[in-house]
């Protein structure tokens, strides 16, 4: 595992977005985006295969998930985002995912999604996402259950300008019993310690690629607080990003702090070993086994995953899981 970490192949050509596994909660958040419109403004799935939800729909955009590395059975947060041809954000849609067996069959749906805002207050917004006019605005996401193991397709239908037209899906494997991956939901990660700024004399440029620096998310060293109280640990590299979300991210963790009242640590911890992408990975990322990038978790106060996101999310759905592990909800 000596190589950048990679992107799925629409991903690449997308540039941002980002999928993420359950965080085990069924409620529905009262305070979150409501969904981009009912379930009714889409067709309906019942006895139909892949080719006939489609039939008479013209192409649409390319909807473009990060990853799908964290998906599993069960419920699955799905975050993406759409794409014109030309690389261009849509975020004026209304869209809804559907799940299929990898012959057509079996589809399931509508599930529409929300569209999640990335954007941070104006004191929490680090220069190294103001300078990048590709980063993300936004992320569509969607709670979508996959009811088994196997090959499974995820497409979308979207209404975009009062038309109803058909987005790219993308097919993947679904594992009946996950392992070998990151920290699930209910897991404890593997122990780690990480960097903090007293351990390279104060100097934060050495452990954080971000412009400026974010030094609140540098003071805790994981393995000392990790079981003494919530943690909320983001791995990220603002700089060298390959999803070009990671300077949002950051810029969400920070604002979360900000923001949290209750005696949470929020740890920033960094990609490639000396901020340099041939030197390969820390060996925190090896540990939890991170296949793409950013990642970040919300462990609990007995040191157990409460929550995690793959990819991009919204300052709103950090902040719900925190209020989860600090019994504010």
């Amino acid at each position: 595992m000596r190589r950048p970490i990679a992107l799925a192949p629409i991903a690449l050509l997308a540039l941002a977005a980002g999928c993420g596994g359950s965080d085990g909660s069924s409620d529905e958040p009262p305070d979150r985006p409501k969904p981009t419109a009912s379930a009714s403004a889409f067709p309906s799935a019942s006895g139909k295969t892949l080719d006939a939800l489609r039939a008479g729909l013209p192409e649409g955009p390319i909807l473009a998930p990060s990853t799908t590395s964290s998906l599993e059975v069960g419920r699955n947060r799905v975050g993406f985002a759409l794409f014109t041809p030309d690389k261009k954000f849509v975020t004026n849609a209304a869209v809804a995912l559907y799940t299929t067996r990898h012959d057509g069959t079996g589809v399931r749906g509508p599930y529409v999604a929300r569209l999640e805002s990335l954007e941070v207050k104006p004191q929490f917004e680090s220069q190294t996402t103001a300078s990048d006019p590709g980063s993300a605005k936004s992320v569509y996401v969607a709670d979508v259950p996959i009811p088994k193991a196997g090959k499974t397709v995820i497409t979308g239908v979207a209404r975009i300008g009062g038309r109803v037209v058909r987005t790219s899906g993308f097919e993947l494997r679904i594992p009946a019993h996950p392992s070998g991956g990151p920290p699930d939901v209910g897991q404890k990660p593997p122990l780690i310690h990480t960097p903090t700024l007293s351990s390279v004399a104060g100097d934060a440029r050495k452990i954080d690629t971000r412009v400026p620096p974010a030094t609140d998310l540098l003071k805790d060293d994981y393995a000392r607080v990790v079981g003494k109280k919530p943690i909320v640990i983001t791995f990220a590299t603002p700089l060298l990003c390959q999803s070009r979300v990671c300077g949002p991210v950051v810029d969400i963790v920070e604002q979360a702090r900000a923001e949290t009242s209750s005696d949470v640590a929020f740890i920033h911890q960094e990609i490639y070993n000396d901020n340099q992408v041939n030197k390969g990975f820390r060996s925190q990322v090896d540990a939890w086994h991170l296949p793409t990038e950013p990642w970040t978790f919300v462990v609990d106060k007995k040191g157990r995953v409460s929550a995690r996101f793959e990819g991009a999310f919204s300052t709103g759905e950090l902040e719900r899981a925190i209020e989860k592990v600090t019994h504010k909800t």
